[in-house]
């Protein structure tokens, strides 16, 4: 693999960053599958969970081929402590549909978008396990189009609604703001230019939830329903 040697550790924490969201995913898909109203919803969110499981080993075992001592010494990563708090309040209070907005639609592109760029910096690289890292990257894909799929169906059923998913993803996205400024310098180090990592997150978001909300009257805030399709 032709990884230079100042790159390995920069590489290995960038990893480590992707496995510690990999476990938030885990823990959150099997919150989810007990929140889902419909069994294939619950089938989807347990093959969803046992799949973060695999790949957060996979991060590591790639940690520990690229740097081992990089175990551990990854950055503080804040944002996404308080990614996590959001996420198991809004599991606590039921709320579903919120819950695969913060993952699978907001978390899952920013992973799938810093995934995708990393897995292009490997192939230039001519690094190992290619069909490996292809179908954790397909997988990634599909846990992101499950969950569009779902909020679509259920603004379409008049579950919730387009100003209703913004008004609460805007804190969920402010957060990956502030994890992608905590990797600056690791993105930096390996030649990679941090905005374009955010920039290709905003790309994976749904164009209804980026566009701004159009002024109402006496709006109220109202928590998202738990009943949808898939």
């Amino acid at each position: 693999m032709l990884v230079a040697p100042d790159e390995r550790v920069p590489i290995a924490r960038l990893l480590q960053f992707l496995e510690h969201g990999e476990r938030l995913a885990h823990d959150c898909a099997r919150a989810q599958a007990a929140l889902a109203p419909l069994p294939g919803m619950r089938r989807f969110l347990l093959s969803q969970a046992r799949q973060e499981a695999s790949h957060s080993l996979i991060f590591r075992g790639a940690i520990l081929w690229l740097a081992p001592r990089a175990l551990g010494t990854g950055p503080l990563l804040p944002a996404l402590s308080r990614y996590r708090v959001l996420i198991e309040g809004t599991v606590a209070r039921k709320n579903f549909l919120e819950t695969v907005l913060a993952e699978q639609v907001i978390l899952e592109g920013l992973g799938e978008a810093i995934l995708g760029r990393i897995e292009e910096g490997l192939r230039r690289r001519a690094a190992p396990f290619g069909r490996l890292r292809r179908i954790l990257l397909r997988q990634e894909e599909a846990h992101h189009r499950f969950g569009e799929r779902l909020l679509e169906r259920a603004m379409a059923a008049g579950e919730t609604s387009v100003e209703i998913l913004r008004d609460r993803g805007q804190q969920y996205m402010d957060l990956t703001d502030e994890m992608v400024q905590t990797l600056d310098d690791l993105f930096e180090s390996i030649d990679e230019h941090p905005q374009q990592y955010l920039s290709q997150a905003k790309r994976t978001w749904p164009s209804w939830l980026l566009a701004p909300a159009e002024p109402q009257r006496n709006e109220q805030r109202h928590d998202l329903h738990h009943h949808s399709d898939v």
